[in-house]
């Protein structure tokens, strides 16, 4: 059955808001990403300038201004918070969960489009990307309706979600749709739809809607900012790594395994079903959701540059692989053989990350009893779900047991464990001690990775220090009187050297981030 059920989109929905929304404001802005996007916004506001971003007071040609919009409406109504940073990004998130649930189903059924925007909705990943104010999700939520739209011959909403998408992250907007519609059609042999896709016309409006921003950019700002944002910020970035020590095959394997925890242990084997057995319509669908997210793995697998948020946009499409294995499942019944595979690898999942919390637990001293509780938690309810479908071969029971464990990860992390490590990440609490301690008329030297988050929280944009570049250890050659901001992985870099001269000394240090002075 292909039709919309009602109370299953209000439970979608309630559940979708209430993994997104809670806790979205109760951690500090974590360093060194979420800052650049609150503070660009806030000084859009600020100078009324919205063609043109800018951080430091200096135009900043990083990303176009979708999500740097989107945060300075939601500053607007709720105010400078890490809710109103977060709030764009978590509401993106929940409508492609919805978006997900309604299409799924007219592609497969409802019971189908019901289990992939559950799965999608408690998996790490998602729900993470979701509280973080980052262009991720509303990145993925115009990607992810563009590739649907391609799915229900909506051609023209295709084209409209491709430009609002380049109007957000850049030419990855069109190049990703399009590329995996094209693979999916030279698979299927049905280039000749390319004939009915309008593509002309369909491009002509695909540019009237994304290349305005750009062409005011360049008239403003001429070849630095195709230089910048187009040469650096993508070109570069793809072809050399910007953390060299992550240039490896395999660097995407574990964000994969644990980004789509808790359904970890059903990936495999419905990947696999969804090969050997499914319909021949199923089948062709299908193949869609395996070319977009074989196409996003092999790509930034090959990019030089390299982040674990980069892959989002495949968890979309193995939530629906994994929703139709469920659905399928269910339909099957007791009748289904393949509970052992299910057992064996959510089992091992769940016995792997519950170990892991309580391990990990002793890394992080002022979480560890929530690390631990946790770790406990996931190793019980993990051992529920394996126990059902062991004993009661129940399949829903099962399923419902893998997203209260997500849920539960989310509650947990989000109340208990990251705001008491947060100042680990954030400089929002020593940005206090800077403004209750320290003259304001004095210079602030400041580490590149906490200057967007010292210029949101203290409002100074101090000035930058470079890591690895021996900045620090040149500042503090000079003499003046001035402070510093510093990771402790920095200052030691310099106490090694002994090169710290006797008038420096520490007037704060929180989770190994330093204020010093030098007079």
């Amino acid at each position: 059955m292909k039709q919309l059920e009602k109370n299953s989109l209000l439970l979608i929905a309630g559940l979708t808001l209430f993994t997104i929304m809670f806790g979205l404001g109760g951690v500090p802005l974590l360093d060194p990403d979420e800052p650049v996007y609150a503070e660009t916004a806030r000084e859009m506001l600020q100078t009324g300038d919205f063609l043109s971003p800018r951080i430091f007071g200096a135009y900043w040609y990083d990303k176009p201004p979708m999500y740097y919009w989107l945060v300075a409406l939601s500053q607007m109504l709720f105010g400078f918070s890490e809710f109103a940073a977060r709030f764009p990004a978590a509401l993106m998130a929940c409508f492609t969960s919805i978006m997900i649930y309604v299409s799924t189903t007219k592609l497969f059924n409802e019971r189908a489009g019901f289990w992939s925007a559950i799965i999608l909705t408690s998996c790490v990943q998602f729900f993470y990307m979701g509280k973080a104010a980052v262009t991720d999700t509303t990145l993925l939520f115009f990607m992810t309706g563009a590739i649907l739209s391609f799915a229900h011959k909506k051609y023209w909403l295709m084209y409209v979600c491709m430009a609002l998408a380049t109007v957000t992250k850049g030419p990855i907007g069109i190049v990703f749709p399009g590329a995996i519609i094209f693979i999916y059609l030279v698979i299927m042999g049905q280039l000749r739809e390319i004939l009915r896709m309008h593509v002309i016309r369909g491009l002509l409006l695909y540019f009237l809607l994304a290349s305005p921003w750009y062409y005011a950019m360049y008239t403003v700002h001429g070849m630095e900012f195709i230089e910048t944002f187009l040469g650096f910020h993508n070109l570069t970035r793809f072809t050399t790594p910007e953390h060299a020590n992550r240039v490896t095959f395999w660097y995407y394997f574990p964000g994969v395994i644990l980004g789509m925890f808790p359904w970890t242990g059903l990936l495999a084997q419905s990947i696999k079903a969804s090969i050997s057995d499914s319909r021949i319509d199923d089948m062709r669908q299908l193949l869609l959701f395996h070319v977009w997210w074989g196409f996003v793995f092999i790509f930034f697998t090959i990019c030089q540059t390299k982040l674990v948020s980069y892959i989002l946009p495949m968890f979309p499409a193995l939530a629906v692989i994994i929703g139709w294995n469920i659905s399928r499942m269910l339909a099957k019944l007791r009748h289904n053989t393949t509970f052992y595979s299910w057992m064996a690898g959510s089992g091992l999942m769940f016995a792997l990350l519950g170990v892991g919390w309580i391990f990990g637990s002793q890394y992080l001293p002022e979480a560890s009893f929530s690390l631990v509780m946790l770790g406990a938690m996931t190793l019980i309810m993990g051992a529920a779900a394996v126990f059902t479908l062991w004993y009661y071969r129940d399949i829903q029971m099962a399923a419902w047991l893998h997203a209260l464990i997500g849920v539960v990860t989310m509650c947990v992390a989000f109340a208990f464990v990251l705001p008491v490590i947060a100042e680990r990440f954030s400089v929002k609490t020593m940005s206090g001690v800077y403004r209750e301690q320290c003259d304001g008329s004095v210079p602030i030297y400041v580490d590149k990775f906490l200057r967007p988050g010292f210029m949101y929280y203290a409002g100074k944009p101090g000035i930058e220090m470079l890591p690895k570049t021996g900045a620090l250890a040149e500042a503090l050659r000079s003499g003046q009187h001035k402070y510093i901001l510093v990771r402790g992985l920095e200052y030691r870099r310099v106490l090694k050297t002994k090169q710290i001269p006797t008038n420096v000394h520490t007037i704060k240090e929180i989770s190994d981030i330093y204020l010093l002075e030098q007079r």
